[in-house]
């Protein structure tokens, strides 16, 4: 936990931007790497129905940190995907409460 789910990139660029991503979340988030999963969506973006390029769409599942660490993580992963040189990209959290998450049937 977090858990990270990427799409609308190229999965080499998440790969090559991952290490790097992850370091920062860990600071700013205060919590041990191996925590974190990160997932990489293969997903086709349709617009007027045709396939178009689409954009970077990252979306974070975590337990609350307040908004403070949230603008700092969105800010962190940005910065990171921009680097490709897309022009938007769009960073969504999802809350989960503790007591809905399970870990080996033992909730948090």
């Amino acid at each position: 936990m977090p858990h990270i789910r990427v799409r609308g990139i190229e999965l080499e660029q998440l790969k090559k931007v991952s290490k790097e991503m992850i370091d920062d979340l860990q600071s700013i988030i205060e919590c041990p790497r191996d925590y974190f999963t990160l997932e990489y969506i293969h997903s086709t973006f349709i617009f007027d129905g045709e396939v178009s390029k689409g954009y970077p769409f990252i979306e974070v599942l975590w337990f609350d940190r307040g908004q403070e660490i949230q603008d700092r993580a969105a800010s962190a992963i940005t910065d990171r995907v921009k680097k490709f040189g897309y022009e938007d990209v769009c960073v969504i959290f999802t809350d989960l409460p503790k007591h809905k998450y399970y870990e080996n049937g033992q909730h948090f």
